[in-house]
């Protein structure tokens, strides 16, 4: 017997361990109603997850920040690298982060468990904030990154801005069906991030059901079968190479759908305020594509 818990055993235990961290966050984020004074905000903040990096830059005095994710500095994933580049980087380790010694740690609720459990057991605070998938979470993050670095006006100037660029986007009118499809066959259904910006565009998602709502293996057949107006495909390997998973995105069958290459870039990658340039692009070509059934 090896001893290892089956791989469904050890995914229950993850689930239910950021359902708990996310569970602690909500009752501390409850309790913050009150601005932090500017010298009670956090001086030396580290970020180990690539969507608080970016909020972080986004959100912080450039002082507050110590350390961020060696993703946040990889153009392929990271719409503010550049910025990001002058930063220390950290690979996630709980050891690493220590020696820092910060009076915040960021993280996702998908964080590693071993480093977020070693972290606090050193007396670190660590804010593991909420999922940012859906407009509901987004602007949850926001706020209460906002709060937690002490930059509540700040967030709110941005949560401002977020709302009036979303409603300045024009979209195409209802009817469009869309997909969004990565290497391997992995369509990404209307609850992962994907969907909610091909649903921000204005298109309806062939891609959902038991398996699916969440992203999934979709069988190249039960896509063409479905038929949808736009297939936007590539983006997953982030200029990592070609590889076999990505060679189904080349099949003779996909390469008679409608498709948009190459729109999946680091906009896409986290939920906040430059994931509305992917709406506004896609949005464009849902009217476009609504133009040309017009005159057909």
């Amino acid at each position: 017997m090896s001893g290892c818990a089956p791989r469904s055993d050890r995914a229950g235990r993850a689930v239910r361990a950021a359902l708990l961290a996310l569970a602690a966050f909500a009752a501390t984020f409850a309790r913050a109603d009150v601005p932090v004074p500017p010298a009670e905000r956090p001086a030396r903040v580290v970020s180990m997850n690539l969507c608080t990096d970016q909020l972080a830059l986004l959100l912080a005095d450039p002082g507050q920040i110590v350390s961020l994710s060696h993703f946040a500095a990889d153009p392929g994933m990271s719409v503010l690298a550049d910025q990001a580049a002058h930063y220390r980087a950290n690979h996630g380790r709980a050891e690493e982060i220590a020696l820092l010694s910060p009076d915040l740690v960021l993280a996702d609720v998908w964080s590693s468990p071993a480093t977020i459990s070693m972290l606090r057991r050193l007396g670190i605070r660590v804010a593991q904030l909420p999922p940012g998938t859906s407009l509901p979470e987004i602007r949850t993050r926001i706020t209460a990154m906002g709060r937690l670095l002490g930059q509540e006006v700040r967030a709110q100037a941005m949560l401002a801005q977020f709302d009036a660029d979303l409603a300045a986007i024009a979209r195409p009118a209802p009817g469009l069906r869309g997909a969004v499809y990565g290497i391997g066959g992995y369509g990404y259904g209307p609850n992962t991030l994907a969907g909610q910006i091909l649903a921000l565009a204005g298109f309806d998602n062939v891609v959902g059901g038991p398996g699916q709502d969440w992203g999934g293996p979709m069988p190249l057949e039960q896509l063409v079968m479905a038929a949808p107006d736009l297939v936007v495909s590539g983006g997953d390997s982030y200029g990592h190479g070609p590889s076999r998973a990505g060679e189904m995105l080349r099949h003779p069958a996909l390469a008679a759908l409608p498709r948009a290459r190459g729109l999946r870039d680091a906009r896409w990658s986290c939920g906040q305020p430059a994931m509305l340039g992917a709406v506004a692009e896609l949005a464009a070509i849902g009217k476009d594509l609504e133009k040309e059934k017009a005159e057909q």
